[in-house]
Formats: C-alpha cells, structure tokens, sequence
C-alpha cells in the first residue's frame, strides 16, 4: 500500500515549482538523449567558461527558470560527456536510469543521513544497501560498512580502523592520545598502489615516509616472498599491508589467497583497494580473481564506477566492526542515538552527509544479481575489442591486453630511426587528436616507463556500436596523424 503523504498526484497543477522542475527534466532530458551527438570531450576553453560564470554577485536575487536556464546555457562545452558510451577516462562509470531517477529524489527529500532520528529512511535503506553489497561482493555478512563519497574515503574510513586496531595491539589508544609519541606505523604495499591511499595515509597523520613501496611481478602482483621478507625484518612494528584489486592501468589483482595469510601471520591488518575491481566478486566469470580475498580485514570500492551510480558514492567495508566503531562514533548530549535501529555516524567520517543510499538502492534493485554480472562481463568484453582491435591497427602497439576492464595501447611515431620519446609524444598527439574529435574520450597515463593510451570501459550504456565506431574514428586519426608526421 502506498503512503497516502507520496503520491504523484498531489503535485498540483498550480505548484510553484512545476515549472522550474519541468524545465530542469527538458534540460537534463534533451543532454541525455541519445541523439545529442555533442563532442564526449569538453570543448569549452577555459577562457571561455570563466567569461560565461564568473558575473558579479548581484545584490538582487534572479527567478529560479532564469538561473537554471542561465546555468545551462553558460556550461555549454564545459562538460564530458560521462553520461554516454564512449567516455573511457578515469574509471568513470555513468547513471542507471533507476539510480538517476533516485538521487533526484535524495535531492528533492533532502535527509541528513547520519542519524537514524534526523533520517530514518535514510538510515533503514543503508542497512539493507550495506548488507547487499556484502553478499553481491561476497564480503563477510559481520563486516561492518559505510557508504561515503568515494573511495578516496572508504581508504579514509577503512584505514581510521586499521589504525585504532593495530596500535591498541601495541597497547596505545589513538583516539584518546592521539598520534603524538604513538608506535610507528608502517605501510607495506606495492609499487602499483593509487594515489588515493597516499592520500588517506596522509589525512590520516601517518606520513608518505610510512610506506614502502615494494616491486612485483611482470603481471603487476605483489611478490609473496617480498612482502614476508620485509614483515619479518620488524614482526612487532604495527603494520598495515594494502593490496590491489584491479590496479588503475592494467587492472592487475594481488594474490589475495597467498598474501593474506602471511600477512596476518605477523598481526599485519591487511587492505583491499578495489575501487572498481572488487566488482569482479559480483561476477561469475571474473569471480576467481578475488579468490581469497574475504579473508582481508578491509576493503574499499566505488559505486560511481562500475554500478554506475551517480556521483559521489563509495563504499568502505571492515572484518572488525569493533575496530571500525571505536575510531568513529562519538558520544554527546545533543545526538540522539538510537538503541535500535543503525545510526550512520557511528560508521561514518562525515556527520551532516547525502543520503546517498538511496541511489545504491535503486540501482541494485534495477539490475538484480545477473544485471550486476552481465554489466561487468560487458564493459571487460568491450574493453578488451576496443584494445585488440585498435592494436590491430597499422601504428598502434599493444601494451596491455586486458583480464577485465583496463588495457593499456601505445602509437609509434613513423619517422625512421623514431625513440622512445619519438614514440611518447607520438602517442599523446593521437590521444588529443581522439578527443578532438568529439568521438570518444581516452586518457593518457605512464607505465613501466613508457607514456600510453589508458582503455578504461566502465559505462552501462557502451556497446558493440560504440566500440565499431570508435576503432573507424582511431583509424581515421592515426591514417590522418601519420601521414602529416
């Protein structure tokens, strides 16, 4: 049965916001739509976006129509189009229509989500999001959660743990003396590890200096007999050990069935950073490169990326929700907690937040078990076409032919007797080339030395379309590069 206080009908003809909202929907209808064949890259200067939004603060308010349109008419050119199929930077993943439709809600609700009293919908949705997200990603059911605003926070929320409980091992307790005289803490990770960790390492007062960066295998693994070697050269030091689950270019995972072990041998708290590559969990096919790794005592993952969500989401996840609490909630007169129900705070960085449950909610719920699957399955299908099919081109090199979402391809400069750095530059001019051509959007990264085209396909919506259309516009690039060089 339905709330009789929600019910679409109730919006009347007369609202006052009717037609500001309905505007806002012909605007964000008429840049969704397919037939918007608007550049995917931004093509907006700088210069330009500047002149069109930065105007003197009036002292006179506008009617909202007129800002909004005013607003769309000024971002003109300033947007990628992310939304889309043929956006291949950064890991970005797109809207599922369910979970647009919802996050407009969350906008149009308005709940503080930290505490069940202030936002008990909120609240409730969490725990049933959290509790599904541990099954799909098949992560202990007694692990505790929080859905942040991205991964650079779940590394935040997930590390705030790891901290409390490795130095409350080593008897000292942070939370009440802080770091000040406290045991040295290290970090123990690879050389592949993202610079969201760094990060969070940072926030979190331990210092760049606590990590050591040790090197892996041609596959981008950690190496087994490394990483005991260095956990046994101080074994009562406090130690965090990160691990990579699907590593920012080549999408490399660690063994987590032989790493984890040796790790908690030496009372290590062992981290998972799977920002988009714990998502293989939830997939049949890929399922086998988490093997092992529920044994980890945290893990980190977005939903903006590959349950395409919108953005800011993300999840962090701890084995020890003891640990995860003590470093986070907090007690005081003017909070009230209730004995009941889960209060987000006690999990939770952030105090006033979104409620960004609701989106995760949606999104789930639209795509169901095999939805989740068959997404992923998808978007490593295309990706691995896109790679060895622009490989395949006359000029174009194969650096990394993908295991699931991320390959790495690299352009060779023509000239005779071309270097290296003939081949890096050579390969940048045909990635801004790419993007210049409104087709599709790639980016560039630097791997083992050498400067290359990062494919990253995490979009809902890409298709075999898409990546026929994108191979004709690379072919077209490097023929029309080529000749000019």
């Amino acid at each position: 049965m339905h709330n009789p206080q929600y019910h679409p009908d109730m919006l009347l003809p007369d609202s006052p916001l009717q037609p500001l909202l309905q505007s806002t929907l012909t605007h964000a209808l008429t840049y969704l739509s397919p037939a918007n064949e608007t550049s995917v890259a931004a093509t907006a200067s700088l210069q330009s976006l500047r002149q069109r939004l930065d105007l003197p603060l009036a002292d006179d308010g506008l009617p909202a129509p007129q800002v909004i349109d005013d607003l769309v008419a000024a971002v003109a050119g300033g947007l990628h189009k992310i939304t889309g199929g043929r956006f291949y930077g950064w890991v970005n993943g797109g809207s599922l229509p369910a979970a647009l439709a919802a996050d407009w809600l969350t906008s149009a609700w308005d709940q503080n989500a930290s505490l069940y009293t202030v936002g008990p919908a909120a609240s409730v949705v969490e725990e049933v999001v959290g509790a599904w997200l541990k099954d799909l990603l098949h992560l202990p059911a007694t692990a505790s959660f929080a859905l942040v605003t991205g991964c650079q926070m779940s590394h935040v929320t997930c590390l705030l743990a790891a901290r409390h409980s490795v130095l409350a091992r080593a008897g000292w307790d942070v939370e009440q003396d802080g770091l000040q005289g406290a045991p040295r803490i290290r970090i123990l990770t690879s050389s592949e590890r993202h610079g969201s960790t760094v990060r969070a390492i940072r926030i979190l007062g331990l210092g760049e200096k606590s990590i050591v960066d040790l090197p892996t295998d041609p596959q981008g693994r950690l190496l087994a007999d490394t990483l005991e070697q260095h956990l046994a050269t101080e074994p009562n030091t406090p130690t965090i050990v990160v691990l990579q689950a699907g590593d920012l270019n080549i999408g490399a995972y660690d063994d987590f069935e032989t790493l984890i072990p040796i790790a908690h041998r030496y009372n290590a708290w062992v981290h998972i950073d799977g920002a988009f590559g714990l998502w293989a969990a939830a997939t049949p096919t890929h399922r086998h490169l988490m093997r092992g790794a529920a044994k980890a005592d945290s893990w980190a993952t977005d939903g903006h990326k590959w349950l395409n969500v919108p953005y800011d989401c993300g999840y962090a996840f701890v084995a020890d929700p003891a640990s995860h609490r003590a470093a986070l909630t907090l007690q005081a007169a003017y909070i009230t907690h209730d004995t009941d129900a889960r209060d987000p705070i006690d999990w939770n960085p952030e105090w006033s937040r979104r409620a960004r449950g609701f989106a995760t909610y949606a999104a789930l719920r639209q795509l169901g078990r095999t939805g989740v699957a068959s997404l992923i399955d998808r978007c490593c299908e295309h990706a691995h076409a896109l790679v060895t099919r622009i490989g395949n081109l006359p000029g174009a090199q194969v650096l990394w032919e993908p295991q699931i979402n991320q390959g790495l391809l690299r352009f060779l400069d023509p000239r005779p007797n071309a270097t290296e750095a003939d081949h890096d530059a050579h390969t940048i001019a045909i990635i801004v080339a790419i993007q210049a051509s409104g087709e599709a959007f790639f980016t560039g990264t630097t791997w083992r030395g050498r400067r290359a085209m990062r494919v990253s396909v995490c979009n809902w919506q890409t298709s075999i379309a898409d990546v026929d259309r994108i191979v004709q516009c690379v072919a077209e690039v490097l023929k029309t590069n080529n000749t000019q060089t």
